[in-house]
């Protein structure tokens, strides 16, 4: 029995390491899912990580509009969140600027619409949950034309400060 001991300990041993190793992080949620609802093709729709629930986060996405009458993306819900809201930021003399788009987005005919950092963007409003990365946020879309379609968001992580 002495001689099994050894043996017992170093699968023991071996067995609390593997238990202690950190976890691996979720991997990212994949950005390639299309959602199509009409003649609107949504793709790369994305947000970023958040680190307290209650704040903010972005959504980004491309429409595509291939029909031959435009649309407008009027509004947007989701049940992770206390109001979404459609805004667009830019620069001007050196000083960041937001607005919402309290008239919707149009989308024309034959033409892709960019969601995107530092420019027209989904805000995310009252989170309810901070967003993890690896994780997914449902983004109900209303569309003037096309109707209404879920687009899932996948949560990326936050890129590093420089």
């Amino acid at each position: 029995m002495n001689a099994r001991f050894p043996l017992f300990a170093l699968l023991m041993s071996a067995t609390l390491l593997a238990a202690c190793k950190p976890a691996t992080p979720p991997a990212e949620a994949a950005s390639t899912a299309e959602t199509r609802i009409g003649d609107l093709l949504i793709t790369s729709a994305t947000s970023r990580e958040t680190p307290l629930a209650g704040g903010t986060g972005p959504g980004f996405m491309t429409i595509a509009n291939r029909g031959a009458t435009d649309d407008r993306l009027l509004s947007a819900t989701s049940p992770e969140t206390t109001s979404v809201e459609l805004h667009e930021m830019s620069m001007a003399d050196g000083q960041m600027t937001m607005r919402a788009l309290p008239e919707g987005l149009l989308i024309p005919a034959g033409g892709t619409v960019d969601l995107a950092p530092g420019g027209i963007h989904l805000m995310l409003i009252g989170v309810r949950d901070a967003l993890v990365a690896g994780q997914t946020v449902p983004v109900e879309l209303r569309f003037e034309k096309a109707g209404t379609v879920t687009v899932p968001l996948s949560v990326k992580a936050r890129s590093p400060a420089p």
